[in-house]
C-alpha cells in the first residue's frame, strides 16, 4: 500500500478516505499556533509519481468513493497539474464521488472563480478552510497571512465556483483579553458567508511553536480556562446568522464538549447543552482525553 511521508494530517470527518499526498508540507507555514508541518520542507510532488501511487491505491481500494488531497496544501498546484490528478482519481476509481482538500488563503486568492469551477468540474467538490478568527488584530498576531476581507473574497469565490465549504474557528485564540472581539467579528464574519459546514476546536500549542506564538500575539495573551472556552462558544452560536444554513459540529478531539446541529435552526438546544456544561449538568471530556 501507500508509504506516506509522515507525519499525516487530515481533518477528522476524512478518517476513513483514501488520503493522497499531492503535496508535502505548507508552502506558508507562518501561522503561530500550527505546527503541523514544521518539520517538512514544503514540496510539490512530481505528477509521475502522484499518478503512480493512484494506481496503485486503486488495486487495493477500488471501492473508494472519497478522496483527501494532503498535505497541507494541495490547491498551490497549477490547475492543470491538479486536474491530472483529479482525472486520474475519476479513471481508476470509478466509484468515486468526492475529492476534497485543504484550501490556504493564498490560494484562494491565486487563482480565479474560472479555475475553481474547471476543478470543481473535474471533481474537487470541498475545501476545508482555516478561518480561525474574523478578528483584524487577532489575524495579525497570529501571522495568519489575511485579513477578514481576503477571507470572505476568496471563500465568495469557491462558493461562486460551487465548491463547498468546511471552515474553522479558533476557540480561545483571542485569550482572556481578546475573546469578545475574537468571538464579535468571527460572527459577524461567518454571517457574510455562504458555509457548508462549521467547525470549531479549541486552541492548543505545540511546545515547538510556543515561544513564537506568545513573541507574536504580545505580552497580554492569558490562556482561557475551559469555562471560558464554554463562553466563546455560546457567544459565537448566539450571533451566527449566516446566509443559508449551516451545519456545525465541536467533534475535534480538542474540545471540551461535542456539539452538533444546524445554525440557525438548531440554535436553542446548543446553547442549552453549553449553559448546562457550564453548570456541570454535562461533564466535559477529561483534559487527558484530548488531543490537537
Amino acid at each position: 500500500m501507500i508509504n506516506y511521508d509522515m507525519p499525516l494530517y487530515r481533518p477528522p470527518s476524512e478518517g476513513n478516505n483514501l488520503i493522497i499526498q499531492a503535496t508535502l508540507g505548507c508552502s506558508y507555514n507562518r501561522c503561530t499556533f500550527c505546527s503541523m508541518y514544521r518539520g517538512k520542507t514544503f514540496t510539490a510532488r512530481s505528477l509521475h509519481e502522484v499518478l503512480a501511487e493512484i494506481e496503485l491505491a486503486a488495486k487495493h481500494r477500488p471501492d473508494t468513493r472519497r478522496v483527501f488531497l494532503a498535505d497541507g496544501d494541495a490547491l498551490v498546484l497549477p490547475n492543470n497539474h491538479l486536474i491530472a490528478i483529479l482525472v486520474h482519481l475519476k479513471k481508476h476509481l470509478p466509484r468515486l464521488t468526492r475529492v476534497s482538500s485543504y484550501a490556504l488563503p493564498g490560494n484562494l486568492k491565486r487563482k480565479s472563480v474560472e479555475e475553481l469551477a474547471e476543478l470543481k468540474e473535474h471533481g474537487l467538490t470541498l475545501i476545508y478552510y482555516g478561518i480561525e478568527s474574523g478578528s483584524k488584530t487577532i489575524l495579525k498576531k497570529i501571522r495568519k497571512g489575511a485579513t477578514p476581507e481576503s477571507i470572505h473574497a476568496g471563500l465568495r469565490k469557491a462558493h461562486a465556483a460551487g465548491i463547498k465549504v468546511s471552515a474553522t474557528v479558533i476557540l480561545g485564540l483571542g485569550g482572556k483579553n481578546h475573546w469578545q472581539e475574537h468571538i464579535d467579528e468571527t460572527a459577524r464574519l461567518i454571517n457574510h458567508l455562504h458555509l457548508n459546514y462549521l467547525s470549531t476546536l479549541q486552541l492548543g500549542l505545540d511546545p515547538i511553536v510556543e515561544s513564537e506564538f506568545y513573541k507574536a500575539f504580545g505580552d497580554d495573551f492569558e490562556w482561557q480556562d475551559d469555562y471560558g472556552m464554554l463562553q466563546e462558544q455560546a457567544r459565537l452560536i448566539a450571533q451566527i446568522n449566516p446566509p443559508s444554513p449551516v451545519i456545525f459540529r465541536s467533534n475535534h478531539a480538542s474540545n471540551a464538549i461535542p456539539l452538533k446541529g444546524t445554525l440557525p435552526k438548531d440554535r436553542d438546544r446548543l446553547l442549552e447543552q453549553l449553559q448546562q456544561a457550564e453548570k456541570g449538568e454535562i461533564s466535559l471530556v477529561p483534559e487527558f482525553l484530548r488531543g490537537y
